[in-house]
């Protein structure tokens, strides 16, 4: 493990006088599979979206390889190194799948309001270059062979690889990963963990909210856990196993190796 890559010092998000939030501080270290756990309401989606940028932070600050990000917009959090994925995939349904990951890279030369008049050819250019990435891209996560179909009429576990695909046009160093098990047939399961397992050994970087408890035993280290917006618990998955608080009100029982 690295030095941190992403630093929380006490994050609040406040919703009215509701505290979603409450006073977190946590480091996620560089080359982890970090996985974080809790209980509905816990506030694991609300800090994911603090960390995002799509909520500002209520108190504390946000810190990702070294610079202070809790004022930066989602965009350029996401142009420093920084994606995400949701629970419901946000895909645009009518365009195909190669479409909706040509759309991933920011900045695009053809989107200036004069760029097509005066920039026709490296418009063309960047476009072939941003289709040969996407295509590699799509490769990797297995979807190549659906390239062309509307990304609306894929199932929702190819949805999940079509996400983590948009989020991988960026080149990020951290991905936060929101439940990316969650309704997946255990076929594709296989292949996302795969995908992230090689990823994680390329240098990636992961935050993975998961409820599915045998996924995060297995495949995450260190694990968190949240519980009325605070950190209960920070360690490895083997403690967490044997942690009673979680054994009581998240685990039930210990996963078997």
């Amino acid at each position: 493990m690295g030095e941190p890559i992403l630093k929380l010092a006490d994050v609040s998000r406040a919703f009215g006088d509701f505290l979603a939030v409450d006073g977190v501080s946590l480091d996620i270290r560089s080359g982890s599979i970090t996985g974080l756990i809790g209980p509905n309401g816990a506030g694991k989606s609300t800090l994911f979206n603090v960390v995002a940028g799509d909520l500002a932070p209520s108190a504390g600050r946000v810190l990702f390889d070294g610079q202070d990000i809790s004022s930066l917009a989602p965009e350029r959090r996401f142009a420093a190194g920084l994606g995400r994925t949701f629970q419901i995939p946000r895909p645009f349904k009518r365009m195909s799948v190669l479409e909706n990951v040509m759309l991933a890279p920011l900045d695009q030369s053809g989107e200036g309001l004069l760029a097509p008049v005066f920039g026709r050819g490296r418009i063309r250019r960047e476009e072939a270059a941003i289709r040969k990435r996407a295509l590699e891209v799509l490769d990797f996560v297995t979807l190549r062979q659906l390239a062309d179909q509307p990304a609306g009429k894929i199932s929702g576990g190819q949805m999940k690889l079509l996400e983590l695909a948009r989020v991988l046009m960026g080149d990020p160093k951290l991905i936060l990963l929101d439940e990316p098990a969650a309704g997946v047939n255990p076929a594709i399961t296989e292949v996302l963990i795969g995908k992230i397992e090689e990823l994680n050994r390329s240098g990636k970087t992961f935050l993975i909210i998961e409820h599915d408890m045998d996924f995060v035993m297995r495949h995450c280290d260190p694990v968190i856990a949240l519980a009325e917006g605070r950190v209960v618990f920070e360690g490895s998955a083997e403690e967490a196993q044997s942690n009673p608080v979680l054994l009581d009100a998240y685990l039930g029982a210990p996963v078997d190796a």
